[in-house]
């Protein structure tokens, strides 16, 4: 279990400074639990490094806003970037390192020659389908962040339910010698999943936008109710947030285990949504057992 001090986080900013780290803990027998963000730190992101604090002796958290999973046409440039927050609430948080990486450490030939890890099918439907090359962006920069951070634990919010999955494989495909934690979505009072966009959202968005939440609470009640097909159930909750505001990309029920279309007896099911309110993608998810 971690203990507080003054001199929390070490601010590691490359490879050979993280390495250093990483061997002296290890050598001292320490569990090394992994957090990789991508900054402006919220609630969310907090609850996930107090899970890997849990679960291990030393926590590292990583800030890098990956070029590689944005689309030409995406919000890399305005990605809120809040270091000197952050670092502020990683100190209260009792964190033990955090690393900061620069594109030129990460991708140091530049990202087209660079090597890729695509997992197949998983990467390719739901939001991949919606946001092309995407998923092999954060496959390639989570799978450089456990080769350099070599880490025992690594915790992923479910609010990016699809990511998890892949991850999941990823390291399941791979022999990663590395225990993947869930932390499950936090939320704001109102219902809305904690998200460093929902800030772009304008005062308007902002009250329409747990609405997204309530429809997926309200189709996990009709799926167990058998009311209607399952398509069905799906087309009206869609139509339903197109008609307030939203622009849906997609709604749908799927098995937990591998987002595939589920059979009437799958128990373990999650609803999932990605919809635009103005200029902003939210995406939520549901998951459940009938």
């Amino acid at each position: 279990m971690n203990t507080v001090s003054e001199t929390r986080p070490h601010h590691l900013d490359d490879v050979d400074s993280l390495r250093s780290f990483v061997r002296r803990e290890k050598s001292r027998g320490s569990r090394i639990g992994f957090v990789p963000t991508m900054g402006n730190l919220h609630e969310g992101h907090l609850q996930l490094i107090r899970r890997a604090q849990e679960l291990s002796d030393r926590v590292i958290v990583s800030i890098f806003v990956n070029p590689l999973q944005f689309g030409p046409q995406e919000d890399l440039d305005k990605y809120p970037r809040t270091l000197e927050a952050d670092l502020d609430k990683l100190r209260q948080v009792g964190a033990d390192a955090v690393y900061t990486p620069t594109t030129d450490t990460m991708y140091p030939e530049g990202m087209e020659s660079h090597t890729k890890v695509e997992v197949p099918g998983l990467s390719d439907m739901l939001c991949g389908a919606h946001r092309p090359g995407h998923f092999v962006g954060v496959a390639t920069v989570v799978l450089k962040l456990f080769n350099q951070v070599q880490p025992d634990i690594a915790v992923f919010g479910e609010k990016d339910y699809q990511q998890l999955c892949i991850i999941r494989k990823m390291v399941r495909d791979l022999q990663l010698p590395i225990r993947i934690e869930g932390v499950p979505t936090q939320r704001d009072e109102d219902g809305l999943a904690l998200s460093s966009r929902n800030q772009y959202l304008s005062v308007q968005e902002r009250q329409l936008a747990p609405e997204l939440y309530r429809t997926l609470c309200r189709v996990r009640q009709q799926v167990d109710a058998g009311s209607a097909p399952l398509s069905s159930i799906e087309q009206e909750a869609a139509d339903h947030l197109n008609s307030i505001g939203f622009s849906v990309d997609y709604l749908t029920v799927r098995r937990q285990a591998d987002l595939s279309n589920p059979s009437p007896r799958d128990r373990e099911l999650v609803v999932l949504a990605a919809a635009r309110l103005g200029s902003t993608r939210l995406i939520d998810n549901l998951p459940w057992c009938r």
